[in-house]
């Protein structure tokens, strides 16, 4: 990174940055920079690993492409390959989930019947009033 730059020439700019902050401030003044370095480096590899990316999508269309207009007959490995890798994503793309289907009768937790027989008990209780 510093391929021009020499142990001297460091620690001149340690000694103008000593004198200039001073010795209160010059180590915040080298930690905000380290963070702003490696938040430039997060961001510089996060950019080249959506480029890889990007490239990789386009490399894969070209070889489909390719493909196609061989007829998906006598295809180099690495085509068959490609092809292999699109169609295994479009089949894990249009591959429905499956939710397994829970019944009441099924679970471990007992159910209380409890609620039933109160709603019982009120009805015969409302049946038993006389009107009037």
């Amino acid at each position: 990174m510093f391929d021009g730059i020499g142990f001297m020439e460091l620690l001149l700019i340690g000694i103008l940055g000593l004198v200039v902050l001073g010795p209160e401030r010059l180590p915040v003044a080298v930690r905000s920079i380290t963070g702003w370095i490696r938040a430039m480096k997060r961001m510089a590899n996060s950019v080249k690993d959506e480029l890889e990316q990007e490239l990789k999508i386009e490399e894969l269309h070209a070889d489909l492409k390719k493909a196609e207009s061989q007829g998906l007959k006598n295809l180099s490995p690495e085509l068959q390959e490609s092809i292999d890798q699109l169609k295994s994503a479009a089949q894990s793309v249009n591959r429905p989930y499956k939710v397994e289907d829970i019944s009441p009768a099924s679970s471990s937790a007992p159910v209380d019947p409890a609620p039933t027989e109160t709603k019982t008990a009120e009805t015969s209780a409302n049946s038993e009033k006389p009107n009037g």
